[in-house]
């Protein structure tokens, strides 16, 4: 009898959250997944056309060339980041005077919006008055075109994202480190081991589980990149209308779909990319649990 009660408060609890979860993801899931089948504006009633959206995805050159553009941006940012991220924990796990601060200012642009971070590195890397290559000339190196030319265009979005997403990744790693026992290192010092021993014998190999995780949620994180596309690239400039070769340059999956939904009302075909995005982070996600047995290491 205490255990149902128990149940009946447990699942009276977590109801707002299991409303949430089924009203705000679940269900538009579910409505994108029969969209995807069908050709609607969002007004008119939808006409049911079958794979259509999906084979003509195939000949779609935009979603193509979004597809190689967010690879590029995870084959880049998502070591890159993950990279720091675990140097920055390491170095900032020790004791050192100001180690409150220096925390700090690494995550303050974890919680800062990131179309005010776009904004602001808009600004910064401005070709014209950018105080980036303001420095850059002052210094006698080249000042490239960040943000108007198309070979830079997704090189600056990816500089950016790794800027911001650092400090999120370091404080997940800084948890999995303080979450190894001091019994390991005091048995390896008493052996003799060296730091760097030490570091890739015992801190990284115990490591491995948070990095799994921040491997996990930087991966599909980088497969829905879209803010920073908008924000700084987006295709615009200035009142003359949208650059189509700008554009391109740094069109991701995300921001296709809402092109095509959102710009264009197509929603059935919109629906229907999102259908493959998600089963591409799906298919990641499986696999990296599948790989993450032959070298994530639990105490």
């Amino acid at each position: 009898m205490k255990r149902k009660l128990e149940m009946r408060w447990a699942y009276l609890f977590i109801a707002p959250a299991l409303l949430g979860l089924s009203l705000f993801h679940l269900l538009p899931a579910a409505a994108s997944l029969v969209l995807s089948f069908t050709e609607w504006n969002g007004l008119t009633k939808p006409i049911f056309v079958g794979l259509d959206n999906f084979t003509a995805l195939f000949r779609d050159t935009e979603f193509i060339q979004s597809i190689r553009n967010t690879v590029y941006f995870t084959v880049i940012s998502v070591p890159v980041s993950i990279g720091l991220a675990t140097v920055a924990s390491i170095l900032l796990n020790q004791r050192i005077r100001g180690l409150s601060l220096y925390r700090t200012l690494y995550f303050v642009p974890v919680v800062t919006m990131s179309t005010a971070v776009g904004l602001i590195w808009k600004w910064l890397l401005n070709a014209e008055f950018g105080p980036v290559n303001y420095v850059l000339g002052l210094l006698h190196l080249p000042q490239p075109n960040w943000l108007s030319d198309p070979s830079m265009t997704m090189l600056s979005i990816v500089i950016v994202s790794i800027w911001s997403t650092v400090g999120y990744y370091m404080i997940i790693l800084i948890a999995g480190l303080q979450g190894i026992s001091a019994t390991y290192y005091e048995a390896a010092e008493m052996d003799g081991a060296s730091k760097w021993y030490q570091l890739f014998r015992i801190t990284l190999p115990l490591l491995t589980p948070s990095l799994f995780f921040v491997l996990l949620i930087a991966l599909i994180n980088s497969l829905q990149l879209f803010d920073y596309v908008f924000v700084m690239t987006g295709g615009t400039t200035g009142t003359s209308g949208p650059n189509p070769m700008l554009l391109n340059s740094t069109r991701s999956i995300v921001y296709t779909i809402y092109d095509q939904g959102f710009v264009l009302f197509r929603m059935g075909y919109a629906s229907a990319q999102a259908v493959v995005l998600f089963t591409a982070i799906l298919a990641f996600t499986l696999v990296q649990f599948a790989l993450q047995k032959k070298w994530v290491h639990y105490q």
